[in-house]
């Protein structure tokens, strides 16, 4: 197999697993990844427009930028790879606990004062504010978190995870909707009864930036 025919079937295996867990419904969702040709620059390779995810093969990606049928949202992926040297892979994803606490909340940012491993894992998550999906405003909504942000919220819509690694923006999204799901029962408990002392915050933000920028 080729480098590109490896990276597709890596990234087919990953959304057999988000769709496993109700990441994604009927064609909902698209990933993209960076493929090096054989004159050693990079091609951008997205699944198609209208294909359900749960059927969806190695051989259906199409070049990003070449083919009529890629995905409609081909341009959140572009802005990624556009201002994210690092990117290899971008996710997006409909988490359904990440989509409905963006609509519950009014935050910017995931909390990050509840849970040691969200720090440690993944950092700041941002919730981007909404824009039309498929719009050019889809993509510059994401231009501010970038590079910096490799776990996005995207309000009333989705999620976005991109990574140096299909591993990589796969953990992400699992991250992101775990942490919701946490968030949801602690609300159904009640509400927040506590939080990390400041202190601990330093520390496991001083030991994110060790670890550092890969999601865990």
């Amino acid at each position: 197999m080729t480098l590109r025919e490896t990276q597709a079937a890596s990234t087919v295996r990953a959304i057999k697993t988000l769709w496993s867990k109700n990441f994604l419904a009927a064609g909902d969702g698209n990933f993209s990844f960076k493929a090096e040709n054989k004159n050693k620059s990079d091609e951008i390779w997205i699944t198609p427009s209208g294909v359900r995810k749960c059927e969806v093969k190695s051989e259906d990606f199409v070049k990003l930028g070449v083919s009529s049928k890629a995905s409609s949202e081909s341009l959140m992926h572009k802005m990624v790879f556009d201002n994210a040297p690092k990117a290899r892979v971008v996710f997006h994803a409909h988490p359904p606990t990440a989509i409905a606490y963006s609509i519950a909340t009014k935050e910017k940012f995931l909390p990050e004062d509840l849970m040691s491993e969200l720090i440690l894992s993944v950092g700041t998550v941002p919730i981007v504010p909404y824009a039309r999906p498929g719009s050019l405003a889809m993509g510059d909504v994401l231009k501010p978190y970038l590079p910096t942000s490799r776990v996005m919220i995207l309000k009333h819509h989705g999620a976005l995870s991109w990574g140096e690694s299909v591993e990589e923006a796969l953990s992400g999204m699992e991250r992101l909707e775990h942490t919701c799901e946490i968030l949801m029962k602690v609300n159904a408990f009640g509400g927040v009864a506590s939080s990390l002392p400041s202190d601990e915050i330093n520390w496991l933000k001083k030991k994110r930036i060790e670890l550092g920028e890969r999601t865990l």
